[in-house]
């Protein structure tokens, strides 16, 4: 066992209610002979320790207490498997022109990219939102990430680089 004090009274209060939840669900013997001083336990509590309080708390509750929430990123925990979270990707295509060869394009620049660079593969997302095709590149959880690959792509394709831009949005992450 392992005693925490001294604790402010706040805290002291707070803890005094919980533990107290389990003694409130007991019969109370002398509530039903009618002593008024039982009714509120927890003011009873105080009252009779004058304000030292020892909370005695098996080691393994108190690990559970202390214990590091899960690792977090972006307010997101990470699970085994796919999690989809916010983050970056590099918008390589968009356009909205010419709707017969708009697909065909689109894919066409992913294919691009992904011949230079094989790390992107399973990376390259080519989509539709009428009238526009897209594709964007990467799943990049920060935007200095995301900005050092777009660097990267528009050294490697000059001709695309002013329609290279990174933005916003739900990315895939697989934790093994």
């Amino acid at each position: 066992m392992k005693k925490l004090f001294p604790l402010p009274a706040n805290i002291r209060r707070r803890l005094l209610v919980a533990a107290t939840c389990g003694i409130m669900i007991m019969p109370m013997t002398a509530t039903a002979s009618g002593n008024d001083n039982n009714k509120n336990v927890v003011e009873r509590i105080e009252k009779e320790s004058n304000g030292n309080i020892t909370i005695e708390i098996p080691q393994n509750i108190l690990e559970l207490i202390l214990q590091q929430p899960a690792q977090k990123k972006d307010g997101h925990e990470m699970k085994t498997g796919i999690n989809k979270l916010s983050g970056f990707r590099i918008q390589v295509f968009s356009d909205g022109r010419n709707q017969h060869t708009l697909e065909a394009r689109a894919k066409a620049r992913g294919s691009a990219i992904l011949a230079k660079f094989p790390k992107y593969r399973g990376q390259i997302y080519t989509y539709s939102s009428s009238p526009n095709w897209y594709t964007r590149v990467g799943n990049f959880r920060t935007s200095a990430e995301a900005n050092s690959a777009l660097a990267e792509l528009k050294k490697a394709f000059p001709n695309y680089a002013s329609e290279m831009r990174v933005v916003k949005c739900q990315i895939v992450v697989i934790k093994p």
